[in-house]
């Protein structure tokens, strides 16, 4: 798997990243090992997690596999914080006392003494942005956490911190696909101004894109689940379905998946280092790390550019 610099940064990872959302819940410990090496065997290092995912099982997982299964300094670990764990008043948000505390609870979790990657889950309106800052910088000098960065930040957010701490920032996460591209209008932007690398989450539509929903709704898929019906539905539009069938007229054409087709369209796109790509099994993994070894032809990507276009209005088209 081809390699790159995260935004500015010195820090090389895979250009696709292992998410572990469903570790600890529809994953299990047996499965999520056979996913890691996968994914380590295809040459892929970062690995995405945070601390609620499943309530901290995830985090645990991934430190249960670190060491004996797949060598420590072979990972480029990044986990998160900010959301609520407890009712406590360090339990959640991200104040200087719940981020350090947050902080001491992931280290523990995933049996490392520092972070490779530490990400604010959330923008806090509550705390002042210097403070939250001051705790990331904190951590950085402790050496418990070599570089951070942000997730679902607006893009004045994102800007205001980057300009803040200029050499604190190396990342942003954000949901981003051809079903959704509302961060090209301000985020994408402020993340390549400020040299921040952009890690898109749900880089497959959140399944839409893969084509399973294009003839009714599989027993077997989270989009019959109670729990991620409401997750899935957000991109099952009129506009999504136009999409889809783009896409899989790309992927006849280019004898692939659907999937292959949506997760190279999103790799490449200006500003991106790497979709963070969730599975269940290894199978649905294995499907993910085939679109390693294809490059879209540029008019295909344009078509898809094309077809799933989003409108820009001033002040992003500019004053013409």
């Amino acid at each position: 798997m081809q390699k790159r610099q995260l935004g500015r940064s010195g820090l090389r990872v895979s250009r696709m990243a292992l998410g572990t959302m469903s570790w600890g819940t529809e994953t299990d410990a047996d499965e999520a090992a056979s996913q890691l090496v996968a994914f380590v065997e295809a040459g892929g290092t970062l690995v995405d997690t945070a601390d609620i995912y499943a309530d901290g099982e995830a985090e645990r997982i991934v430190g249960g596999l670190l060491g004996d299964l797949v060598p420590r300094d072979e990972i480029v670990v990044a986990t998160k914080a900010v959301a609520r764990r407890t009712d406590g008043p360090f339990g959640g948000g991200a104040s200087r006392g719940a981020l350090l505390s947050a902080l001491e609870g992931s280290l523990r979790r995933l049996g490392v003494d520092h972070l490779d990657l530490w990400q604010l889950h959330a923008w806090d309106e509550t705390v002042p942005l210097e403070e939250t800052l001051s705790a990331l910088e904190h951590a950085v000098t402790s050496g418990k956490v070599r570089y951070t960065g942000v997730c679902n930040y607006a893009g004045w957010q994102l800007a205001s911190a980057a300009a803040s701490a200029p050499n604190t920032l190396v990342a942003t996460q954000a949901e981003y696909s051809l079903v959704e591209r509302g961060v090209e209008r301000e985020l994408v932007p402020a993340a390549r101004y400020h040299g921040l690398g952009v890690l898109p989450w749900a880089p497959l539509g959140r399944g839409v894109l893969t084509g399973k929903y294009r003839h009714g709704t599989p027993a077997d898929s989270r989009g019959a689940s109670a729990e991620y019906a409401g997750y899935v539905e957000q991109h099952r539009t009129e506009r999504a379905a136009r999409i889809v069938e783009a896409v899989a007229t790309a992927a006849d054409g280019l004898g692939v998946s659907p999937l292959v087709v949506a997760l190279a369209w999103v790799r490449d796109r200006p500003g991106v280092v790497a979709p963070v790509v969730g599975a269940r099994d290894t199978g649905q993994l294995t499907g993910s790390l085939a679109a390693e070894e294809i490059s879209l032809p540029i008019a295909i990507s344009s078509a898809l550019a094309d077809v799933s276009g989003i409108e820009f209005g001033y002040p992003e088209r500019g004053t013409k």
